[in-house]
Parts: structure tokens; C-alpha cells; sequence
């Protein structure tokens, strides 16, 4: 039937959902395992490297629990953040980033949709991407926060992906599949026009 239909629909976009969690820290699967997390590890090298050589760098995650967890590695690293997401007042908003400009802070971590629109971060030559979002639109556009009028300097733009996990098929689906690429990643209800055994696949092996 069709609610049967629906309720597998999204019993697999919740599946995966779980498995794109679990890419970025397994802490945010359970709270208590003894995994750690090979996406924070290399976020730690590279952070560490980055300044090193006195480099600034944007921080964007579509998890907010994930961004918590990274907070917890900056603080006991002593190393210097600002922080927004989508329940950061309009008006601290401008704080933190003027504060960003101004050198307060080594990295700016933004939560992917609170920080694609609105924000001149030149202050940073480096972007991190925590995870891959279904819609390189919407990475790109919270690259161009450091792309703004004033910047000077080139800016790169790490990618961080779990090798063979599911990550890895969402980068590979959307140049073959935008469509369902799209929804997934922004979790609109065109999810239900794909089917079952397409989100299936997605799941296999991963």
C-alpha cells in the first residue's frame, strides 16, 4: 500500500541519515563507544598544520552535534573559535564575526545553513568542510565567504570524506543522479519519488 510505501521510504532516509552521523564521529551514534573518530583525527592534523604556518580557516558542518564535538577538541587543544549556527541571534551573529575579522579566533565554525548566505569572512584563507553536503551549490556558496571583496589571498578548500562509506556513494551519486542527490541531502519529500531499492543501494555496503 502507499503508506506502506512511505513508511520504508523514510525507515531507509533514516538509515542513512544514521550512516552519515556515524561517518562524521561514531560519538554521534553512541555516546558512550570506544571508537574513534578517523574524521577528527584528520581534522586535528590539518587544524595543527594550518596554524602552524598562521592560517585561518571556516569550519562547516550540517550537523550541529558534530560541530559540538569539534568544540570539545578545540577546547582541550586550547586552540581559539567562533562559533554560529541557525540559533545564534541575528545580532551576535555580527559580533562573532566582526570579532573573526578582527583576529579573534583562529577557526570560525559555522553550521552549513547558517553560514551560507550573509557573511564576509576574509579574515580566513582556508575552508573545511566536515562532511559532504548532497548540493555542492551550498558548500560552495559558504566557500565564498572567504571569497569576498577584500580577500587577497588564494583560499583552498578541504573536503573531508570517509573513504568507502557512504560518503563516498552521496559525491559519486550526485554527478549521476542530482536529482536524487538534491533531496536526500536537503531532506525534501522529493525523497519519496525515489525508490526503495534506489536508497537501498545506498545503504549496501556501507
Amino acid at each position: 500500500t502507499a503508506g506502506q510505501k512511505s513508511g520504508r521510504h523514510l525507515q531507509i532516509l533514516a538509515e542513512i541519515m544514521r550512516l552519515r552521523r556515524a561517518c562524521c564521529n561514531p560519538k554521534l551514534i553512541d555516546e558512550h563507544t570506544k571508537i574513534s573518530s578517523s574524521k577528527l583525527r584528520v581534522f586535528a592534523e590539518v587544524v595543527e598544520e594550518l596554524l602552524e604556518s598562521h592560517h585561518k580557516a571556516l569550519v562547516f558542518s550540517q550537523f550541529t552535534g558534530h560541530l559540538a564535538l569539534i568544540r570539545e577538541h578545540l577546547d582541550r587543544e586550547k586552540i581559539s573559535y567562533q562559533y554560529l549556527d541557525g540559533t545564534t541571534p541575528a545580532r551576535e551573529r555580527i559580533r562573532r564575526v566582526d570579532a573573526f575579522q578582527a583576529g579573534e579566533g583562529d577557526l570560525f565554525l559555522i553550521s552549513l545553513k547558517a553560514g551560507g548566505l550573509g557573511l564576509n569572512l576574509t579574515a580566513a584563507d582556508y575552508v573545511i568542510h566536515m562532511d559532504p553536503w548532497w548540493n555542492p551549490a551550498v558548500e560552495d556558496q559558504a566557500a565564498d565567504r572567504a571569497h569576498r571583496i577584500g580577500q587577497t589571498r588564494p583560499v583552498t578548500v578541504y573536503r573531508l570524506v570517509t573513504t568507502d562509506t557512504i560518503e563516498e556513494k552521496i559525491v559519486k551519486l550526485h554527478h549521476e543522479k542530482r536529482n536524487l542527490a538534491n533531496s536526500l541531502l536537503e531532506g525534501t519529500d522529493s525523497g519519496a519519488r525515489v525508490s526503495a531499492d534506489e536508497l537501498l543501494e545506498l545503504i549496501r555496503a556501507s
